[in-house]
């Protein structure tokens, strides 16, 4: 069997070189026994599909993805990854896999559903190797089926190459047409086998890229503008890695060749047989860092992922920095340079409280936001509560800072939102009641000052302000611990269209009123920016502020490459070329659909104004002390 193909059931124990047909699942489980069949290279064995049927009254804000690798000679590392998602399983619930290599072969076993309803002890023990990758998905580009689960496979190089990716391209629509130029509609890897994901185009790309070298007709005069502003033009406009334009040898030098063609929000973890790669947009949208083992090293969206695996923090993958870890240690090169601009919402929503992000800790950074909260809309009540549990660090903040009373008022049901039995009517109605439930014994009688991390339809708030007042609260004054939310966002968090965002077409006391609280206050952007610690010209406020620090796309984007043919009912069929959306309608990074409002987002044209740090310790990267073999490289330079 060729490396990088999938074999259909039939060949699970053959060589037969044959691709499956398109839509073919290998069997997981089998009944009784639970085995894992034995697999050839490249082999995905996908567990039973446990789409979860979600009937809420408001979405959640997702963010797309969380990543996790570890190389580790002697550990059982597919129980490394286990628990590696586990501790990432907030940043992605529709899927999950996970890819190990024994150096000879890569198995990947992966399916729709959480975690733990996707992986058991037997298909663990059969997922045998030295180094890993693994990812959780929640779908912003591309339909909730399995052919659309990470980690995704291709051929490059002569390997099998296993990748994982947090983030949303911009590029995807320019990516995808440079593919197809070169492939026709013979399409290998995850594009072939139905994936409509960026991600199956990365792969498809790094393939591309070893097999025959550079696209025809790419511009690499302008991915070496972008990598490295201010450096010469390259001669005879090679591409912006520094190497020739020829085949690429190996799958470092693929990804060399391909990081710098990419645009948008990428943290990437990916393998061949023998190596665990990690890279970083260049401007570090996403979080990704690396972590060391007593036998080995981790690379992860979080630092509360090294936490639960044992693992030490070394340091933060830099923006625009390429990682390579194998039996020879940790190397490290730049493939741009470094211009920050980390995405705010990980601080107000997104990331883990336990987690640190730029030397910053998140609950840290939520305390403080509350704090600041309090301090700019100030209003005379007997208890601060929480909507759990997004919203519990900032009404602590929020408690401490004006001496108001914390008190827990509602209780959430924290299963809800998993169950496999669909909701009736009748409790569909109920809505709120399913997830949140008052204790009228603190509330009743009581002037209460609510904090939420956000809003974003006002469904929510509004029925919670109702049961509250039900429930005999005297008063009810929202608190929310971010700046409304204005605009969309294209790097990968699945923000509602803008004419959903209720912020876009109310005032904040027509917002108050049409959710009948007493009052309602927003943290300002300033106070924000001064809760997460980081210099404002080093985040992404494009949410709160439509200033986007990589320019949105232009010509429109790719919202489906080849929808799969498997997952949920009402699949469409294949089209004959991929569809497009003009930039008018774009207003969310889930593609699919557009707006029909249009929008008139601008690109960042100068640097925001510096914002006084929150001392809490240094950033990481800054001497990272001597067990760390692979310092972050020099700014301004390829390597």
């Amino acid at each position: 069997m060729r490396h990088g193909e999938i074999p259909t059931p039939a060949s699970f124990r053959s060589t037969s070189p044959l691709a499956p047909r398109r839509g073919d699942r290998a069997p997981g489980r089998s009944e009784g026994t639970g085995r894992l069949p034995a697999l050839g290279p490249g082999a995905v064995a996908p567990a039973p599909s446990a789409v979860d049927p979600r009937a809420e009254d408001e979405p959640a804000i997702h963010e797309e993805c969380g990543v996790f690798g570890v190389w580790a000679p002697g550990e059982e590392v597919s129980r490394l990854c286990y628990f590696g998602l586990y501790a990432l399983q907030h940043r992605g619930q529709e899927s999950a896999g996970i890819a190990t290599t024994d150096g000879a072969s890569i198995r990947v076993y992966k399916d729709l559903g959480l975690v733990s309803q996707v992986f058991d002890d037997t298909v663990l023990t059969n997922l045998a190797g030295h180094m890993a990758v693994a990812h959780v998905r929640y779908a912003t580009t591309g339909a909730t089926t399995w052919e659309n689960a990470q980690p995704m496979l291709g051929p490059v190089a002569g390997s099998t190459l296993a990748l994982t990716h947090n983030g949303n391209l911009t590029n995807t629509r320019e990516l995808m047409e440079a593919v197809h130029a070169a492939s026709g509609e013979d399409l290998t890897g995850e594009l072939g086998r139905g994936s409509s994901t960026d991600t199956a185009v990365i792969t498809a790309l790094m393939n591309l890229v070893s097999a025959t070298g550079a696209p025809a007709g790419w511009d690499h005069a302008a991915d070496r503008a972008e990598a490295w502003p201010g450096l010469p033009p390259a001669p005879d406009g090679a591409p912006a890695g520094g190497e020739d334009d020829g085949p690429a040898p190996d799958v470092a030098s693929a990804a060399r060749r391909v990081l710098p063609m990419l645009r948008g929000a990428y943290s990437l973890v990916f393998m061949d047989e023998h190596t665990l790669y990690a890279a970083r947009d260049p401007h570090g949208v996403r979080p990704l860092v690396l972590g060391r083992l007593d036998a080995g090293w981790v690379v992860a969206s979080e630092t509360a992922a090294l936490d639960i695996v044992g693992a030490r923090f070394v340091r933060e993958v830099e923006p625009g920095e390429l990682i390579e870890i194998d039996g020879g240690g940790v190397r490290s090169t730049r493939f741009a340079a470094a211009r920050r601009a980390g995405c705010v919402f990980e601080y107000v929503y997104l990331a883990r409280p336990d987690t640190r992000i730029a030397g910053r800790s998140i609950i840290a950074a939520r305390n403080a936001m509350g704090a600041i909260l309090a301090r700019e809309h100030a209003v005379d009540a007997d208890l601060v509560i929480a909507t759990p549990e997004s919203g519990t660090p900032a009404a602590i903040g929020y408690a401490q800072a004006s001496g108001i009373p914390y008190a827990q008022g509602l209780v959430k049901n924290a299963y809800v939102g998993r169950t496999f039995i669909q909701p009736t009517q009748t409790l569909r109605q109920l809505g709120i009641r399913l997830k949140l439930n008052p204790v009228r014994e603190v509330i009743e009688g009581k002037r209460l000052v609510v904090v939420d991390d956000s809003i974003v339809r006002g469904n929510t708030q509004r029925a919670l302000v109702r049961m509250l007042r039900e429930a005999g609260a005297a008063e009810v004054h929202i608190r929310i611990s971010s700046p409304p939310v204005l605009w969309p966002c294209f790097y990968g968090i699945d923000f509602a269209t803008r004419d959903e965002l209720i912020a876009t077409s109310m005032s904040v006391e027509a917002i108050r009123d049409s959710i009948g609280a007493d009052s309602l206050g927003y943290l300002s952007v300033d106070g924000m920016i001064e809760a997460s610690g980081q210099p404002g010209n080093e985040l992404c406020l494009a949410c709160f502020t439509g200033s986007y620090p990589i320019t949105p796309p232009r010509e429109g984007v790719i919202a489906s490459l080849a929808p799969a043919s498997r997952g949920r009912e009402g699949a469409e069929p294949r089209p004959s070329a991929p569809r497009y959306i003009s930039p008018d309608l774009i207003t969310m990074p889930d593609l699919a659909t557009g707006s029909t409002r249009a929008t008139a987002p601008k690109r960042r044209t100068a640097p925001q104004p510096q914002t006084i740090r929150v001392p809490d310790g240094a950033r990481p990267g800054a001497g990272a002390g001597p067990a760390d073999p692979a310092p972050a490289p020099e700014e301004g330079h390829p390597q």
